[in-house]
């Protein structure tokens, strides 16, 4: 088994080194835990398929963990409905001792397992659960990993401990071979980066797969507030091809709706923008090959 995560470099105690050195040896411990997501690509790749479909057919996507990995979690989770406008009634975040408000995490929480099984019953058959612990072996974690699976939930697991026990209980696991922390114990650190970095790989993909990027913009973000309406506006003028002027009377037209502005923007009546979206599974591309034809006959 791959040596423990929170055990300590084997190098220079960081508190002997000089800051510039601390602050290069932290640096590049972080840049290393990066690096050790490069092999997992596969698995996080499925990953964000499962997900996908998941989300796809209305089922929900719940995270669980505790501590730091919980934290990560959560900032995955939370940033999804205005990202990609995800419903929030299709996330549920899981976390040892329920989500801090003042900035408070008892570390007993985590050895919890019947609060976990108990989460865990909010688990329907057309769910997935995302669960991630550094050592893989968190009481909290493994209990609702193993409480998903026996509700037959797929379980995708990420741990920085190969073969530890919750990538064994996974149908996807996620294994990040990050090396020993700079400062003994800390999960926050470099595995805690490498934990945020899949997640957001997940998530991204997850996006990508149904259809929520176009060309790299966020085409399905909620614009609820004055920056992200000039996002949401500078992304249909660019798409579409048209004027900031337009691209504000479409997103008006739409209710703030990028995907269905880009349409009308580009020519299509809005009924007919809704009618391709559906038909299209919400992919904007393959709704602008029908609607360009109208309006560039000669491209």
């Amino acid at each position: 088994m791959q040596t423990h995560t929170s055990q300590g470099n084997r190098g220079a105690a960081i508190d002997q080194l000089s800051e510039r050195d601390a602050m290069s040896a932290m640096l590049t411990s972080h840049i290393a835990a990066l690096e050790a997501a490069r092999s997992a690509i596969a698995d996080i790749s499925a990953a964000g398929a499962l997900v996908a479909r998941t989300v796809a057919a209305g089922g929900t996507v719940h995270y669980a963990a505790a501590g730091s990995s919980g934290l990560m979690a959560l900032a995955d989770a939370c940033e999804l409905p205005g990202t990609f406008q995800i419903s929030p009634g299709q996330i549920r975040i899981h976390m040892a001792g329920g989500v801090p408000t003042e900035g408070v995490m008892p570390g007993s929480t985590e050895d919890d397992r019947e609060d976990a099984a108990r989460a865990a019953c909010a688990v329907d058959q057309n769910d997935v659960a995302i669960v991630v612990s550094a050592s893989g072996t968190t009481p909290y974690a493994l209990a609702f990993a193993e409480a998903a699976c026996a509700r037959g939930v797929s379980v995708i697991g990420i741990a920085n401990t190969a073969n530890s026990a919750l990538l064994a209980a996974s149908d996807v696991a996620i294994s990040l071979n990050t090396a020993p922390e700079v400062v003994e114990g800390s999960t926050r650190l470099a595995a805690g980066t490498a934990q945020k970095a899949v997640l957001n790989m997940i998530s991204t993909q997850v996006g990508v797969l149904l259809g929520h990027v176009h060309d790299g913009l966020m085409i399905n973000l909620n614009p609820d507030n004055i920056k992200l309406r000039q996002r949401a506006s500078d992304i249909v003028a660019r798409i579409a091809c048209v004027a900031a002027d337009d691209a504000d009377e479409a997103l008006r037209m739409t209710g703030y709706n990028a995907k269905l502005a880009t349409l009308v923007a580009a020519g299509a009546g809005l009924s007919e923008a809704k009618v391709l979206l559906t038909q299209n599974r919400g992919h904007l591309r393959a709704c602008l090959r029908d609607v360009a034809p109208k309006t560039k006959p000669n491209t």
